[in-house]
């Protein structure tokens, strides 16, 4: 996926989960943070970070904050809905006859559903930005949202579809997702059951530059 106009500037602080205050060649600006999650180890002060500029020139904020710098690993993506526009791309690469975002299945909305001579697929997207020792980690707060969906997917793989979670990795080197237990147990438990049912896990490694984010051939692992 493609950003348009891109810019670099300093993180100062985050005042809300929404928003941030960075600094601009000197001058102090509010922009759009574009990850309600914690990023804690990411938006330190002081650490360089990139903001896509706003389509619409009416809005508060004029910038989005996209990416962050983080130092020892590189440019780490933020964008909480980059993880998804970059699965559709990968996904119209594939040899799906069908491709239908954002699909009702139970009590969810399940981020993709696919056919392929007459099977049908689930996909569940996670988006991961947590890394510690070369490792990502997801969530990196509790999201009971989550638990639900591979409970749901999990059911789904029951029904005869292939069911399975992508987690996007939106760093530069790392190619292994585990559950973050320590945050959110709950996660990690469901996670075991999928694995238990079959429920399949991809790992889709990412190239990062500043205006764009896509798919990197060599960090996929897990298959349809």
């Amino acid at each position: 996926m493609q950003y348009g106009k891109v810019i670099w500037a300093k993180f100062v602080e985050r005042p809300n989960r929404f928003v941030a205050k960075v600094e601009i060649n000197g001058t102090l600006e509010t922009v759009h943070v574009k990850n309600t999650g914690r990023c804690k180890e990411l938006l330190l002060p002081g650490v360089d970070v990139v903001l896509s500029e706003a389509d619409n020139p009416n809005r508060k904020t004029r910038y989005d904050l996209i990416a962050v710098e983080k130092a020892g690993l590189g440019l780490i993506n933020i964008d909480s809905q980059a993880p998804n526009k970059v699965m559709a791309e990968w996904l119209a690469t594939q040899d799906f006859d069908y491709i239908k975002p954002e699909y009702t299945y139970g009590a969810s909305r399940i981020d993709f559903y696919m056919e392929c001579q007459g099977q049908k697929y689930l996909l569940e997207v996670k988006g991961c930005t947590l890394e510690r020792d070369g490792i990502g980690f997801f969530p990196d707060a509790p999201t009971e949202r989550g638990v639900k969906h591979i409970h749901e997917l999990i059911k789904a793989k029951k029904e005869g579809y292939w069911a399975g979670i992508a987690f996007v990795v939106q760093m530069p080197k790392v190619s292994e997702v585990r559950p973050n237990i320590e945050t959110h147990p709950a996660f990690g438990e469901a996670m075991e059951q999928a694995r238990a049912a079959g429920v399949q896990i991809l790992t889709l490694g990412c190239t990062i530059k500043p205006d764009s984010l896509t798919v990197d051939k060599k960090r996929i692992s897990g298959s349809f």
